[in-house]
């Protein structure tokens, strides 16, 4: 088993890292979210996943220990393999997930491709206890701050997707963005901080 990989950056994509160690470049799988972290480094050290099938053996990395949970956390749902876990982690940050699924908020989950309804419904039903049981109660209240029914943020997605942003990316924007600024409360507003932090 591999529990990480640290060396030098051969090649970076958004989805995909080559890290050179000793002779030897290990291709890793990635999610936005490491991405986002390790984009301007020369070199990285990456907490790893190894899932060996009959027709592959494929790494996947992470720069935090919370992101790595959530990914073993959801490829252990029936139905979510590890390509579906990496694009809800791009989607979504691992507090994020954690917070719809003790929140039981299916329509959230959902706004990753590749999670239906059954999926989302699935993660929820396998996952929220043990979550519940890992971080306490203060899962309840994480829960309840961030993924209370936005429509403004709705409005904003659904207008910047229109427009021909990345819908992973503006979703990604537009949580940072309320984050910040919660008490943003109309969509134009928040479009305009989102084309600023977009572009």
């Amino acid at each position: 088993m591999i529990a990480y990989i640290k060396g030098k950056i051969a090649y970076k994509s958004r989805t995909k890292l080559i890290i050179e160690t000793h002779g030897l470049g290990y291709e890793i799988e990635i999610s936005l979210n490491t991405y986002n972290k390790i984009q301007s480094a020369d070199e990285a050290q990456l907490l790893t996943v190894q899932i060996i099938r009959e027709d592959a053996h494929t790494l996947y990395g992470f720069a935090e220990g919370d992101e790595k949970n959530m990914f073993e956390h959801l490829i252990s749902v029936s139905g979510v393999g590890p390509n579906t876990a990496r694009i809800l982690l791009s989607a979504l940050n691992p507090a994020e997930i954690r917070a719809a699924i003790i929140a039981e908020k299916e329509t959230i989950l959902r706004n990753a491709k590749g999670i239906g309804p059954k999926n989302a419904k699935r993660i929820i039903l396998e996952l929220k206890d043990k979550l519940l049981k890992d971080s306490g109660a203060e899962s309840e209240q994480i829960a309840a701050s961030l993924v209370a029914d936005n429509p403004v943020r709705e409005e904003a997605l659904s207008a910047l997707v229109a427009l021909g942003f990345n819908k992973i990316q503006v979703q990604k924007t537009l949580n940072t963005l309320l984050k910040d600024s919660p008490q943003v409360r109309d969509s134009g507003d928040l479009i305009k901080m989102a084309l600023g932090a977009l572009t």
